[in-house]
């Protein structure tokens, strides 16, 4: 946390010495000469950036970083507009040209983020503008909106990617609730804003117009030409219109030249690793993230950013099924425990009368707290260099999960010097009470692990069954593959095991009878 405010403090610095203000989700930069949308683009980067845990991302090698081409006279910028290809008007006048000035010639900082970005979105958005026969070029529309952050909200209450006001995206057939709202679904709220172009197109017949009713709504664009005497241009009503919408179109227009023509000068896409093996799974029950993060091992954080649609971390297919992106890596996992993973804790998740709240350290939303189990006491455990959630865990007897259900614990991020609280056995208070104070090698001696080899003690092998070593990365669902006929399921069972996430390497695993 330390370090995000210290990277938001530099950029602040870098842009003019504004300050921030946090309203709502969002951070603004507010400069003396009031809020303008380049700066409102500004703070959306860094909020994308801060909610992903981005705000360390590398920016270019030193040789790509200061070879930007941009001290070109206006002239220059006029005749290159000119030739771009597309049904939209994309016209050339001193608005566009201080916008052009604003992310080209000064681009430095948001140009390469804005290319590196599109890799996540643009293709989806050209097959769905495609499949509705209007300009790929809409395509940029999100940059204006949101600087393509999923999560991004405004002031007025617009959220998502396009930007959707609750009665427009309600309108569109987008479901907004406590619990879904998906005008942060990438693909539904750009299915709902290619419908809502289309119609606003047919309405005006002129896409400029259609750009600026989408960013002020059609009441505001009908008053201004009735204002304007019946005139249809975008540019003849430009008097007419808010500020806001003034500048919407002329930004609009500067983003389409940057992305036209970065190569010529000299912009390169900022590599951002995206998750680019990513499919989709239907889930028929309630499910809350942490069950999947304490059964496959899916960090909250991951399923957060694949997901923003659901706003509590929670999934409330009570009566419908949702679908759900996840990593094709824990697809098959997640089919082949599907039932173990939404009866994982169920009664914590989703009885109220069984957990608490706390605010994320990172979200403005809520992790769960399980409460003291019956005929148990309450010990703390100081988090010291080298611990891991999962030794942790096996010094007190416990689970992974129980011990991060106690702690409000998405994750199994844990840092020196963070208390834990742990439940033991009232009758084992004595034996466990002494844990906090034990050096590491005495805790691994004290669960029968050779601190030097970091083994267990070898137990004797039952002649009656056969048996698998574990070596590095393997789980019981990758385990099971190897045996025809057995399941995950039945190797955690035969083993006793109910965290797949706890396997150590060269433990041996009873896998049949022989």
């Amino acid at each position: 946390m330390k370090f995000r405010k210290f990277f938001l403090l530099i950029i602040v610095m870098m842009y003019g010495f504004g300050h921030l203000i946090a309203d709502n989700d969002s951070i603004f930069v507010k400069k003396n000469d009031g809020y303008t949308m380049a700066d409102h683009l500004d703070s959306l980067l860094l909020s994308w950036y801060y909610y992903t845990g981005r705000d360390t991302i590398t920016y270019l090698i030193p040789s790509d970083r200061y070879a930007f081409n941009t001290d070109l006279s206006d002239s220059v910028y006029c005749e290159r507009i000119k030739k771009i290809v597309t049904p939209i008007d994309v016209a050339y006048n001193k608005n566009v040209q201080n916008y052009i000035d604003r992310y080209v010639k000064n681009g430095r900082w948001i140009a390469p983020k804005f290319l590196g970005l599109s890799y996540q979105y643009f293709p989806m958005f050209e097959e769905k503008l495609d499949a509705y026969g209007i300009p790929l070029e809409l395509k940029y529309l999100p940059i204006i909106e949101s600087a393509l952050n999923p999560r991004a909200k405004s002031p007025s209450g617009a959220v998502g990617l396009w930007q959707f006001m609750y009665k427009t995206g309600q309108g569109m057939g987008l479901e907004i609730n406590s619990y879904v709202d998906e005008r942060m679904d990438p693909e539904k709220s750009t299915d709902a804003a290619c419908r809502y172009l289309k119609s606003l197109y047919e309405t005006y017949g002129e896409w400029t117009l259609a750009l600026a009713a989408y960013n002020a709504g059609p009441g505001t664009i009908n008053n201004a030409i009735r204002r304007a005497g019946g005139t249809a241009n975008y540019w003849d009503l430009y008097p007419y219109l808010p500020n806001e919408t003034r500048n919407y179109v002329p930004g609009f227009i500067a983003i389409v030249y940057l992305f036209t023509y970065a190569d010529s000068h000299g912009f390169k896409p900022e590599k951002i690793d995206f998750f680019d093996d990513v499919d989709t799974v239907m889930i028929t029950q309630e499910l809350h993230f942490a069950q999947l993060d304490s059964v496959l091992g899916i960090p909250v954080e991951q399923t957060r950013e694949l997901n923003p649609q659901y706003k509590l971390d929670i999934v409330p297919a009570k009566n419908k099924a949702y679908p759900l992106k996840m990593r094709r890596q824990y697809i098959s996992k997640f089919i082949e425990l599907e039932d173990s993973i939404y009866n994982f804790n169920d009664s914590v998740f989703f009885n109220p009368e069984k957990f608490t709240y706390k605010p994320d350290e990172k979200y403005v939303e809520t992790v769960c707290v399980a409460e003291q189990p019956a005929g148990t006491i309450a010990l703390n455990y100081t988090v010291k260099s080298g611990d891991a959630v999962g030794l942790i865990a096996s010094w007190y007897g416990i689970d992974i999960a129980q011990l991060k259900a106690w702690n409000g614990m998405y994750s199994n991020s844990i840092v020196v010097g963070q208390v834990l609280k742990i439940y033991v056995p009232t009758a084992l208070e004595s034996k466990y009470k002494l844990v906090n104070n034990l050096s590491f090698e005495e805790k691994q001696r004290m669960i029968g692990i050779n601190p030097v080899t970091n083994t267990p003690k070898e137990e004797p092998l039952d002649p009656a069954y056969e048996y698998y070593t574990v070596k590095a990365g393997d789980s019981p669902y990758g385990i099971s593959l190897k045996y025809p006929g057995i399941s995950a399921d039945d190797i955690m069972k035969l083993n006793g095991i109910s965290d797949p996430s706890g396997l150590k390497i060269g433990q041996k695993l009873k896998i049949r009878k022989k």
